[in-house]
């Protein structure tokens, strides 16, 4: 049975074998000499083109320069024996200087150039560009000595300008006219951005690279966000693609070592075009400060309305609600810690309100946030209950 079992797996071992895919192991050689790249010793001291292959007498897959016997200069990668991609390395084995990449639409097909950039010590420098497999430019990119893209023009497949960033001065060279498109020709300019389809998709207008204003559209061509930028500040609404206004929001430009934008105006509206909710803020030693907040009925008629005030050395926040006829239902006031959050005590007096806006309850509160006093009235404005009431919780009739 043991010589049985052994036998079979024997069998599964042999199979798997077979079945297992097998790699070529790729062959290299330097002047005509072979050499291992994952060996020092067989390149120590030389110099010329390694190149390898698939195999013995395959396609080639890689050639790579060295100098004295240091991997630098060239390195290119083929596929099916047809250059795919080339690059150079300086000393340190970072890229250095220009890097390519070539594409086939497909097998047998003559390759074409879809990558170009350039590299100093590892960095990106100068322009980026990308194709598309037909050759229309698809992408072109201006590099600051920082390594950070500056400037970016993107196109569609028909080379309709898709997207645009601008620097503050011209960098795309011939590939794109950016000091007329940026605005760095003495105008503001204004372009349109397409989407794939070759429909509009934005406008977009830029004042000595600085974007001033921005339309992104709906299908229908309607406005979908609108965009506007002073020195000051700016604002952004959204639209339905009907064009009711959805949403609004202003903000303030404050300049300085680390120039800030604080948000002064937030508003949503409703699908009907009404305003349901606003909040304000004002420029303060922390940013922006919540000034009041406020909300609607769909009816018009206000919701409930919070303001921020100073009294006596604190914040106090001030709240009024309403029923749906406009008649108020509640006033009363917080004070809210100097850490801010929402850590806040009752204070002073707290007014309940009927439909026909008449007072029918009122709860004091001392320095410490506690209920100090409970009156109820009916509709007469008769009290029906006044109640002192104590730190324990207990209760007494005023009065008696």
């Amino acid at each position: 049975m043991l010589r049985s079992l052994a036998s079979s797996t024997g069998l599964a071992l042999a199979a798997a074998c077979l079945a297992a895919p097998t790699f070529a192991i790729q062959v290299c050689e330097l002047n005509g000499e072979p050499v291992n790249p994952n060996n020092g010793y067989t390149t120590e001291g030389k110099t010329g083109l390694m190149r390898c292959r698939d195999g013995e007498g395959g396609p080639v897959v890689r050639e790579q320069g060295l100098q004295r016997g240091r991997f630098m200069g060239v390195v290119r990668y083929f596929k099916d024996g047809v250059l795919e991609r080339e690059h150079h390395v300086n000393e340190r084995g970072n890229q250095d200087g220009l890097a390519r990449e070539w594409s086939r639409a497909e097998a047998g097909a003559k390759p074409v150039l879809i990558k170009e950039e350039s590299y100093r010590d590892g960095r990106n420098t100068g322009l980026a560009r990308s194709w598309y497999p037909s050759g229309q430019l698809k992408r072109v990119a201006g590099y600051g000595d920082d390594d950070r893209e500056q400037a970016v023009a993107e196109f569609t497949a028909q080379g309709q300008l898709a997207e645009l960033r601008c620097a503050t001065r011209p960098m795309l060279g011939g590939d794109f006219d950016d000091k007329t498109a940026c605005g760095h020709a003495g105008a503001v300019s204004t372009v349109t951005l397409y989407a794939s389809k070759g429909q509009p998709r934005a406008c977009v207008s830029f004042e000595r690279g600085e974007r001033r204003k921005s339309e992104t559209l709906w299908d229908n061509g309607a406005v979908r966000e609108l965009m506007e930028v002073t020195t000051g500040g700016g604002v952004e609404r959204s639209f339905a693609a009907d064009g009711t206004k959805r949403r609004e929001m202003q903000w303030l430009a404050l300049a300085g070592e680390r120039p800030r934008r604080i948000t002064t105006l937030e508003q949503e509206f409703h699908e009907s075009g009404k305003l349901v909710r606003e909040r304000r803020w004002r420029a303060g030693e922390r940013g922006g400060e919540l000034v009041s907040e406020a909300s609607w009925y769909l009816n018009g008629q206000p919701r409930e309305r919070t303001e921020f005030v100073s009294a006596d050395g604190a914040t106090l926040r001030r709240e009024t609600r309403f029923h749906d006829n406009g008649k108020k239902s509640f006033e009363g006031a917080w004070r809210v810690a100097a850490t801010g959050g929402r850590s806040e005590l009752p204070t002073g007096t707290h007014q309940s309100f009927d439909a026909e806006g008449r007072l029918r309850g009122e709860r004091i509160y001392d320095e410490r946030g506690r209920v100090k006093r409970e009156r109820e009235l009916d509709e007469r404005g008769t009290a029906v209950r006044d109640d002192e009431v104590f730190e324990d919780g207990s209760r007494k009739a005023v009065g008696r």
